[in-house]
């Protein structure tokens, strides 16, 4: 988890946020759709990005960025990913697959001897495969985190290495047998994380700056350092409810080390969408690499989305497949897509649903996105 401060030097622009974006007219449908998303019983502000087949990007945003000054919602501000960092950290272990410094279908115990040790998981069975793909039967950290009382607040400026997770990981006796199907757990991509760093002698933060963010020129894209609990440059401010009064209040200040290669990092709408382009444009790995990161298996019975090695697979109602990865994070709530078309829609609320009265609302999230990726 630990982030090097010369890479964060070494990249230059990440310091600061690019020239600012403008928001479209709040005419249109997007925005029509966007406005409904927030409110007293919605989320404080939403902000988005949305590509087109030519490439032009349309800047959107709704409702209050900060709720006690009343400011406006940046548009294309900064905003922690959560799990759609986990894209981010599959680019990397798959560059080292190309590279030949990692095996897709070797064991956890090649590469990280004796730090698996939940009860009933024989890590000498889990792949690196499983892991990207989460298939492993591994044990979610975060539930020992934060499901016992659905509180994020008495983790909030607690720094946590990455041993510090597998240890609660490991404490837990809800693992199942390795390659037993779809079980969607952030321990797979921390142990990940640990193996790009243990082939390749470099922490895993100067590894996605240099791999990822640098390679395809993400200006408001970084990994926090250790210790690093505010947004750098423009942002909304994150609220959260706290559980007992409901009040809701401003976690946007947060460690987010628990989430480490699991889903620490900050972007920006259109950058997330220059990411996923690249990424399935083929400038991040070659075409034997993103063949397997496309390769799916089911994650339920129903809704037709397959997961990869560290993406989504999502069905659209104009019949097209888009790909991508959510995000959830104390503060904000990232969905993000793209088509094989060359389109792209990254969509941001700030605060998790959890934290909304109207139960309506991710629907609204999921039909926006949608529609414009099935836009003609």
């Amino acid at each position: 988890m630990a982030a090097m401060t010369a890479a964060a030097v070494a990249a230059g622009g990440l310091a600061f946020a690019g020239p600012a974006a403008q928001a479209e007219p709040r005419g249109d449908a997007v925005q029509q759709s966007i406005d409904k998303l927030v409110g007293v019983d919605r989320h404080p502000g939403a902000l988005a990005a949305v590509r087109d087949q030519r490439g032009r990007t349309r800047h959107y945003t709704a409702g209050v960025g900060d709720l006690r000054t009343g400011a406006e919602v940046p548009a294309n501000g900064r905003v922690r990913l959560g799990s759609a960092s986990k894209m981010f950290t599959s680019v990397v272990v798959l560059q080292l697959v190309g590279e030949g410094k990692v095996e897709l279908d070797a064991s956890v115990e090649k590469y990280l001897p004796g730090l698996v040790r939940a009860k009933g998981v024989d890590a000498s069975r889990i792949t690196v495969r499983q892991l990207l793909q989460h298939n492993s039967g591994l044990p979610d950290y975060t539930s020992t985190m934060f499901e016992p009382l659905g509180d994020f607040f008495p983790y909030r400026h607690a720094y946590l290495e990455p041993r510090e997770l597998l240890d609660l990981a490991n404490a837990r006796e809800d693992g199942g047998p390795a390659g037993g199907g779809w079980s969607y757990s952030n321990t797979n991509y921390v142990l990940a994380g640990l193996i790009a760093q243990r082939v390749t002698g470099r922490p895993f933060n100067e590894l996605v700056t240099t791999r990822v963010i640098e390679r395809i020129g993400l200006r408001d894209t970084y990994a926090p350092e250790a210790g690093e609990q505010d947004i750098r440059g423009r942002h909304p401010k994150g609220y959260q409810r706290i559980i007992a009064t409901r009040e809701l209040v401003d976690f946007t200040r947060m460690d987010p080390s628990w989430g480490w290669a699991a889903g620490q990092l900050v972007s920006t709408p259109a950058d997330l969408n220059t990411f996923v382009r690249a990424l399935l444009d083929g400038k991040l790995l070659e075409p034997a690499q993103l063949a397997q990161m496309r390769t799916t298996i089911p994650t339920d019975r129903e809704s037709g989305r397959g997961y990869g090695l560290g993406i989504f697979s999502m069905p659209l109602s104009c019949g097209k497949v888009a790909w991508g990865h959510g995000g959830d994070i104390p503060g904000y709530s990232t969905l993000n897509a793209a088509t094989d078309d060359g389109r792209a829609t990254t969509l941001v609320v700030t605060s998790l649903t959890g934290s909304v009265n109207d139960k309506s609302v991710p629907a609204d999230r999921a039909a926006l996105v949608d529609a414009t990726l099935c836009a003609k």
